[in-house]
């Protein structure tokens, strides 16, 4: 991405045309915009930006290079930015900092501010905990709808979200009701904002919750917004939709990685190192490499079938990528379902009286199509499969029905298996579960091979 030459104007010696130019974009368009300088120069312009679009800027989750900005401003400048930023945002900034840079920044914030990012930095990032903001509309239940509105205008500004207001007791600080702003827009201005809207319990999440069940809290719920509360009941914070969302995003990533065969990138695909993107992706690759020596292996056990029936080498191919296509379908649709909770542990077995009969069909479906088109090719003459074509044709697609159905089942059965030991089902890749059907189709193409053939080719 080439710096718009508006960037350029700082550069240029005029930092207040630059400023006025920025000030109508949107922060997340400055600060895709900045991603294309240079950190030092990036930090110029920053500098150079009004305070509230340089606070808008630095709380983009799209710029990209937040820390090596930070680190070139003074710590004078740097904290009064930080502290105008969101909670959840500042937590991020500094769990990405050098332990050296953290130190440094902390001093110049305030102790109120220290200490919020002391509670967020408590949890990893994959909890509810860690996403989670401490800046929501919280009031007691006795204040009138009047004194919260006015409460709201007040305040609001420097608040995640004014859409739900949390009514907690002032004693306890538990969470006991919570109110839409549309709720208390349209409630009578002298009642009280604990009689306001629908007296249900309200929906939380624990700190320590798995960030993807927060995604599904509020999905289920359609809610804007979850608030995190203690086993007490008292309220830590709320997770809002839209970190939910970068969440997902990111789990997803890892995963779709993890199913191309190797580890989860940390990093952008272009800002990676390429001796970390190489490490990552060698371990898998070196582990499918040597699962695919055994195809060989089994290749070789069956070579003097392969020499007295020279044929059967031409549909080794077909075979094995019909099973690990199989498998890798199958294993796709557990892993999605076990992801959102549709499956669990105790399924194996349903999964399993599923998965043979729909691979017995899909071989059979695969199978009629070889033996045809075995047969077609035989008669029109484009290839000539020898006088026994009809048994070839049908070891053809009998060894599909047994490959494929091997495949959807085994397919299905790894992410549970994987599960049980530990490990992330993602883990369950479509290259290995290929790696695993090619050696085991194999088996089974050339032992229905022997089975057919025997007393004719072979």
């Amino acid at each position: 991405m080439t710096a718009p030459p508006e960037l350029l104007y700082l550069l240029a010696g005029d930092p207040a045309e630059l400023a006025e130019t920025l000030s109508s974009m949107h922060g997340a368009d400055v600060a895709e915009a900045l991603n294309a300088l240079r950190p030092e120069a990036a930090a110029r312009v920053l500098a150079a930006l009004p305070f509230d679009l340089a606070v808008r800027v630095f709380d983009e989750p799209e710029l990209e290079d937040r820390t090596e900005i930070f680190e070139r401003m003074d710590p004078a400048a740097a904290g009064p930015i930080i502290e105008a930023m969101s909670a959840d945002q500042q937590a991020e900034l500094f769990r990405e900092l050098p332990e050296r840079e953290r130190a440094r920044l902390l001093r110049s914030l305030d102790s109120g501010t220290r200490e919020e990012l002391s509670l967020l930095l408590r949890y990893p990032v994959t909890v509810a905990g860690g996403i989670m903001t401490t800046e929501y509309v919280a009031v007691p239940p006795d204040w009138t709808v009047q004194r919260t509105l006015d409460y709201i205008a007040q305040v609001g500004g420097a608040k995640e979200t004014v859409y739900a207001i949390y009514v907690i007791d002032a004693a306890t600080q538990r969470l006991q009701h919570v109110v839409s702003l549309r709720e208390l827009v349209l409630a009578r201005r002298n009642l009280p904002v604990g009689e306001v809207g629908d007296r249900q319990m309200p929906v939380g999440v624990a700190p320590d919750t798995d960030r993807e069940d927060v995604a599904r809290v509020i999905s289920k719920y359609n809610l804007l917004a979850v608030p995190v509360l203690d086993p007490a009941g008292k309220m830590l914070g709320i997770v809002t939709v839209d970190d939910v969302i970068d969440a997902i995003v990111e789990e997803q990533t890892e995963d779709v990685q993890k199913l191309g065969g190797m580890e989860a990138l940390e990093e952008p695909y272009m800002e990676a190192p390429l001796f970390s993107m190489i490490r990552r992706r060698a371990g898998w690759l070196s582990a499918l490499f040597l699962g695919e020596m055994l195809t060989a292996t089994a290749m070789g056990f069956f070579e003097a079938e392969i020499s007295r029936a020279v044929v059967l080498a031409l549909f080794v191919p077909l075979i094995i990528s019909s099973g690990g296509n199989s498998g890798s379908q199958a294993t796709s649709l557990i892993i999605r379902a076990m992801a959102l909770r549709e499956l669990r542990l105790k399924d194996w077995w349903r999964v399993a009286l599923r998965e043979l009969p729909s691979g017995v069909i899909l071989g059979l479906i695969l199978g009629i199509i070889g033996f045809t088109r075995i047969s077609l090719w035989q008669t029109l003459g484009w290839q000539d499969y020898g006088p026994h074509h009809v048994l070839v044709a049908c070891t053809v697609a009998a060894a599909l029905v047994g490959v494929v159905t091997f495949g959807s089942l085994a397919g299905s059965m790894l992410p549970f298996i994987l599960r049980r030991l530990g490990f992330d089902p993602a883990s369950a890749s479509a290259p290995f579960v290929a790696t695993l059907v090619d050696v085991t189709g194999l088996i089974i193409y050339f032992s229905v091979a022997l089975v057919i053939l025997r007393g004719t080719l072979l």
